[in-house]
């Protein structure tokens, strides 16, 4: 066989590209097949659905009206079911999440095959993500460096956990890596196609995620990069006045492409559909008290500048990001940790891309100290023909440590692809050949350890902290336990249930345990889609809860049990027991609305003591690493609901000597 000529060498490296493209997608895509609907999925689809079906923005607004059309694509073909007048009061309500369920569970729809189609639509954006990571990886460091940062994002847990599902995550990774990296190739040699290209990646970055706010910094630092390169030289001041207009005509083209995706109409709700009593979250929650955020959503609300949905979703995303519970190895806090984010990328990220990513850093690292010796001048040089890919990692991570909303490990998706382009030094052409082939074992070792977890990528965990089995005593919510794995536990239940033996569930998640098949005894849930549910005496049998219900951060009772956790628990449980025996209704309302509030704070408290026992015994099961089942005997329960703190710290410490 004859090696083939030079010529064919760039059509064979960007078949080779194609083929891993094709690969990642099918990896993404049907990894998912064998899991339900994920806590968001339920309202980013349905959200799109209406857009595109009635000219409608009162769902989720806040969540990037693009990528949910784009999800939604599938389903203008498809023609599922979505009738307003079937629920008038939930839709005047905006209550997405009701309406989520009434789409995906109890309207007839193929819920399967729709979540597939859109999953399949939506992997797509993390196709266009390798895409760039390729042509970018190549154009630096050429060919084999170009496959070698692919084969990073392909194998990537990250990107196959999250780049299928109905969200705005990878979505808005393309963008911030796509227009930053256009911006900067008009800011280095203006023209009108480059500019074109500029503004609508910006444009529509707009309409991604609200996590656009880092374009303008992103842009200042590029723009002060080429200001001291161009500093001295003849044509400056014409490049000045060439930039002053294109910053307009971007801010023009942003306000155009966020007006066209709200159908160019102020309000959000479209005339001829239950009439919009309020957005989910009313304003009169969502604005600031005082100060120069409530004058400036005011201003784009009341003046019109903007359409009031896009308006609302920011005030939402605003008010969210100020306090949010959540849970980070043991510890629990309403507004996060500087270090919430460094931790979730040291535990998340497989091996083998943190060895890639630790190995290029010391070949930059050497590099740039042998290009220092030569001078400033040849290190500045250097330094920007990586100016987009650093200057995007700096303020994305900056943004990162300081923000209170530390929820999940998917919003640091922005700085992989970027930290694979940089990796492709590993591989450049003067690179020896003894670096490329621990390049080569970097990459296998992480297309085996993608096989090797395959298909639960969001559950994946590397070995610092012991493996995915180990992952929920670290992170919860969208970095472990999403809601995904009801099909998992269905499949257990089936082969290891015993006759008769009791089930109870907590799980987090949009998903609907009786679509599942899935009989089982609703254990303090945090949305039971208003179904009636009642207080009733625990009995012996399979306890299953996932890991975030386990972990518990959005209770109001979150935390370590204490003192305080402990008295308000013995009030409860002595007063609820003597009204109930006295005939008191035991139904309790979702979120404990209403009269039935006492009984949802007990049913609340009581698991939280059962979460106090369970997170220091020894699971009898972990489901797909996200849901935990425990076997519980009559002792057990007897002692954890009404065993005094000392019988009950004795169970505990004989339960952790038999760990």
């Amino acid at each position: 066989m004859h090696r083939p000529t030079a010529p064919f060498r760039p059509a064979l490296v960007t078949a080779a590209a194609a083929l891993l493209l094709a690969l990642h997608w099918w990896l993404g895509v049907t990894g998912w097949f064998s899991k339900t609907v994920t806590s968001d999925e339920t309202a980013h689809l349905v959200s799109g659905y209406a857009y595109w079906k009635f000219d409608d923005y009162r769902f989720q607004p806040e969540n990037g009206n693009l990528p949910q059309r784009w999800g939604a694509l599938p389903l203008l073909a498809l023609e599922p079911r979505l009738e307003p007048a079937e629920d008038p009061p939930t839709w005047s309500l905006s209550n997405v999440w009701g309406v989520g369920q009434r789409f995906f569970f109890e309207s007839g729809n193929e819920t399967d095959f729709l979540l597939a189609s859109a999953r399949g639509t939506m992997a797509l954006w993390s196709v266009a993500v390798g895409a760039l990571v390729f042509a970018w990886s190549r154009r630096l460091w050429g060919d084999l460096a170009g496959l070698f940062s692919l084969g990073l994002h392909a194998f990537s847990a990250t990107a196959l956990a999250h780049g299928p599902l109905v969200t705005s995550d990878m979505c808005a990774a393309f963008f911030l890596l796509a227009a930053p990296g256009a911006f900067w190739r008009f800011l280095e040699r203006p023209g009108a196609g480059r500019l074109a290209a500029s503004l609508a990646l910006t444009g529509f970055a707009t309409v991604a995620k609200f996590s656009f706010v880092v374009l303008p910094p992103i842009y200042a630092l590029l723009i002060l990069a080429q200001a001291c390169r161009r500093r001295g030289l003849p044509g400056a001041g014409r490049w000045w006045a060439i930039l002053a207009g294109a910053t307009l005509a971007h801010v023009v083209a942003a306000w155009a492409i966020i007006w066209a995706s709200f159908g160019f109409r102020h309000s959000g709700f479209a005339a001829g559909l239950p009439p919009g009593w309020k957005y989910y979250i009313p304003w009169s929650e969502l604005l600031p008290a005082g100060g120069w955020k409530r004058w400036v959503l005011v201003a784009l609300k009341d003046g019109r500048l903007l359409p009031e949905a896009y308006v609302h979703g920011f005030a939402y995303v605003l008010h969210a990001a100020e306090n949010r519970g959540a849970f980070l190895a043991g510890h629990y806090s309403q507004t996060g940790w500087w270090w919430f984010f460094p931790y979730a990328f040291l535990v998340k990220t497989p091996v083998a891309e943190l060895a890639a990513l630790g190995l290029a850093g010391l070949v930059a690292l050497r590099r740039g100290l042998d290009v220092a010796r030569g001078g400033l001048a040849p290190l500045e040089a250097g330094l920007r023909r990586f100016a987009p890919l650093l200057a995007l990692l700096a303020v994305f991570g900056l943004v990162s440590v300081t923000s209170n909303l530390n929820i999940g490990h998917r919003h640091l998706l922005p700085i992989y692809p970027p930290l694979f382009i940089l990796a492709g030094v590993l591989v450049r052409p003067a690179a020896t050949r003894a670096w490329k082939g621990v390049a080569l074992v970097v990459l296998l070792a992480a297309a085996v350890d993608s096989a090797r977890i395959r298909p639960n990528y969001l559950a994946h965990f590397n070995l610092t902290v012991g493996g995915s089995d180990e992952g929920w005593r670290h992170l919860v919510d969208s970095s472990l336990d999403w809601g995904q794995d009801l099909p998992g536990l269905k499949r257990w239940l089936d082969a290891n249930r015993r006759p008769g033996e009791k089930v109870y569930l907590s799980y987090f998640g949009m998903g609907d345990a009786r679509y599942e098949g899935i009989a089982a005894e609703p254990l303090a849930p945090y949305y039971q889609h208003y179904r009636k549910r009642y207080y009733r005496e625990l009995e012996p049998g399979l306890f299953c809860l996932s890991a975030t219900m386990l972990q518990d951060p959005y209770s109001p009772w979150a935390g370590e049990w204490g003192v305080r956790h402990e008295t308000a628990y013995r009030m409860f449980l002595r007063a609820m027991r003597e009204q109930l025996a006295a005939g008191r209704d035991p139904a309790i309302a979702e979120f404990g609305e209403g009269e039935s509030n006492p009984l949802w704070n007990l049913d609340r408290l009581r698991f939280a003591r059962l979460c106090l026992y369970l997170r220091r015994r020894p699971a009898d099961a972990i489901v797909e690493s996200s849901i935990l089942v425990f076997r519980l005997d009559a002792a057990e329960v007897r002692t954890v609901v009404d065993g005094t703190p000392d019988e009950l710290a004795s169970l505990i410490e004989s339960r952790v000597g038999s760990r």
